[in-house]
């Protein structure tokens, strides 16, 4: 009898279990929930120059409603950082939309010396296109030295071309590089006198009628005014002194005290690049995003629409003021209330839970190092005078020539081939020979050459980062790193660029549809985002993408 229960008791488990996965099979096939979800929308976003503890450092005075309900109701990634260097805004809009570093995608800076045409070049300039909008040649821009694709043209492709794809920045760059080769729209700020979103005739022919608008609304003069705290400076407790020596100042200004009220930031009809440099640059391109947004009907259909900002003036401030600035801590609290009213409007437009967004930044930035200095911290500036009459009396002595050196740009040495080989010289050990001199050079703490790059394969510290930026077609022969607190810059304001932690640490924060509140402190980096955005919409990965799904971060 006994026999008989257990074996009943074990044929009727097995027939719930798979009466259980028979319903459970019966859902996969009925729904895509488990393979993917669709959001309406896709918002990027990346403030530019924007350092981690800016999130915790400024967080008792942001709202409720901009970067808090992203930290507090989506997924924070406290330890996320560029895997690259150098860190400067076109690599770094780059890399997060092609989940790529520069070793794959090629934009290994914002100029570069370009070996094969033995010239500079800009990131995004292009002049087989026109500018639209405007006479200058500030339109003249493409994607077209970036050489993979983005998350941007992975959806487009993906939904073959019927969703839109519309990019917004001040800076070009900003715009350009996230919109990707397939992009309906990429639109910049053109400041001069002119004070226009324009765009390339790369895009369209001519500018959409609600661009012209708003191009005439007077929105952009509307800033044109004197910038003072958003709340009492004597509450600014998170920054340093308002009157000091390591900020910068507008011209006309003798001190960099608030309030500023220059003559050029008061004039309404001149000088209209004046306004990336205060926190109401950021305010405009928000007036701008949300136009387009309701314009451009994005969001309102079952096929995914991606919008990409990047907010740009906190990167101009930075470099002005400097990272402990109170004018850095007021850009970021009037910046809370612009995402809070860009939340608002996505609430409205596209509907709560209906998008999907993420915010990033392109890079850090380094605390002035004239401020650590006075702080008894090891900091200071590169001699370039003096680092550059020695290295040409050392290719004197060494070589007979000063030729065998093309260029340095972005802390990397071009040589010249044709002279080594034409020298009877080893390429190898003349990179060699020239590392160990450089290595001895004021306020340089290593070197590495092209040949390490292309022969090692280096996993962590100093040497990965700069192996991920180097591209074996565009990258320079030796690889300088400036000593921890050290900068080619002026002795005001901060700057970025190294593989040093400071440059590399930034935030990460995922929020809306598909995605699971919380966080993690486990290391993320910034090709990753690219290929969780593609995870959690069913489509293919950009196609040089090297990062990794942040499984944590999706429902």
């Amino acid at each position: 009898m006994r026999f008989y229960f257990i074996v009943t008791l074990f044929l009727g488990t097995l027939l719930f279990t798979a009466d259980l996965s028979a319903q459970n099979r019966g859902k996969d096939n009925n729904s895509d929930e488990l393979l993917k979800v669709k959001p309406k929308l896709v918002v990027g976003i990346v403030v530019d120059q924007m350092r981690y503890d800016y999130l915790t450092r400024f967080y008792d005075h942001f709202g409720k409603d901009g970067f808090k309900r992203l930290v507090e109701e989506g997924f924070n990634c406290k330890n996320n950082h560029f895997n690259y260097a150098p860190t400067s805004t076109g690599p770094g809009h780059t890399s997060v939309y092609t989940g790529a570093t520069p070793s794959v995608h090629g934009i290994i800076g914002n100029n570069w010396y370009d070996k094969e045409l033995d010239s500079d070049v800009y990131c995004a300039s292009d002049d087989s296109y026109s500018s639209v909008g405007t006479t200058s040649n500030a339109g003249q821009m493409s994607p077209h030295r970036m050489t993979v694709t983005t998350i941007t043209d992975e959806l487009r492709l993906n939904n073959q071309m019927r969703g839109k794809t519309i990019s917004i920045a001040l800076k070009d760059r900003g715009a350009v590089l996230p919109g990707g080769h397939t992009a309906n729209a990429a639109y910049w700020f053109h400041g001069a006198n002119e004070g226009k979103w324009i765009t390339s005739s790369y895009y369209m022919e001519q500018l959409p009628k609600w661009v012209v608008d708003f191009n005439s609304s007077g929105k952009a003069q509307s800033y044109k005014k004197a910038w003072n705290t958003i709340k009492d400076i004597k509450d600014y407790n998170e920054s340093g002194t308002d009157n000091n020596t390591y900020e910068g100042l507008f011209e006309g200004e003798t001190s960099p005290t608030f309030p500023h009220s220059t003559t050029a930031l008061l004039n309404k009809t001149e000088n209209f690049d004046i306004i990336k440099s205060t926190p109401f640059g950021n305010s405009l391109t928000t007036d701008f995003v949300i136009e387009a947004l309701q314009q451009e009907d994005l969001g309102k259909d079952e096929i995914t629409d991606f919008l990409a900002v990047s907010f740009s003036s906190t990167d101009y401030v930075g470099h002005m003021y400097g990272v402990n600035s109170k004018e850095v801590q007021d850009t970021y609290i009037r910046l809370d209330e612009d995402l809070a009213r860009l939340f608002k409007a996505l609430d409205k437009n596209v509907g709560e839970g209906e998008y999907t967004l993420f915010l990033t930044a392109d890079h850090g930035a380094i605390e002035v190092p004239s401020y650590l200095k006075d702080k008894k911290i090891p900091a200071g500036y590169i001699d370039n005078a003096a680092n550059s009459k020695r290295l040409s009396g050392f290719l004197k002595y060494t070589y007979g020539t000063e030729d065998i050196l093309k260029n340095y740009s972005n802390y990397q040495l071009f040589l010249d081939h044709e002279i080594i080989k034409n020298l009877d010289l080893n390429l190898v050990d003349v990179q060699t020979e020239m590392a160990q001199e450089f290595l001895g050079y004021d306020a340089i703490d290593r070197v590495y050459t092209a040949n390490q790059m292309w022969n090692n394969q280096y996993t962590s510290g100093i040497p990965y980062i700069l192996q991920n930026g180097f591209n074996q077609k565009r990258s320079g022969d030796i690889l300088v790193v400036l000593k921890p607190g050290f900068i080619s810059y002026s002795k005001t304001g901060s700057t970025h660029g190294s593989p040093q932690i400071y440059d590399t640490h930034t935030p990460l924060l995922f929020y809306g549809m598909g995605i699971k509140p919380g966080s993690t402190v486990n290391r993320t980096e910034i090709p990753d985002i690219a290929p969780t955005i593609a995870v959690l919409l069913g489509i293919s990965f950009p196609s040089g993408a090297n990062g990794t799904p942040i499984t944590v971060v999706l429902e």
